[in-house]
């Protein structure tokens, strides 16, 4: 469900001061929508666990941080040891 149209998008008050001065520092706000003001940044989120870097880029405009940092471990199945067996002779 997409926010009212009469609001504005929601950005982080610290986020957006950040913006306004051209500084980075970790983001911690995934649910703030991306400005066009940050185009060109690479801005360091959130993702849970660590703190991913990412580049900002135009076609980002309008989405949410959180939808571009991965949040869970892909899935890699182990292989299994292949054990042979010597003969004597």
């Amino acid at each position: 469900m997409s926010r009212s149209k009469w609001k504005t998008p929601f950005i982080e008050k610290s986020l957006l001061k950040n913006l306004s001065i051209k500084k980075t520092k970790p983001i911690w706000s995934r649910r703030s929508t991306i400005y066009p003001a940050a185009v060109g940044l690479k801005l360091t989120i959130h993702n849970g666990k660590d703190m991913l870097t990412r580049k900002i880029k135009p076609e980002m405009v309008g989405h949410k941080l959180g939808e571009f940092v991965t949040t869970r471990k892909n899935f890699i199945p182990k292989k299994k040891k292949v054990v042979t067996i010597k003969q004597k002779k």
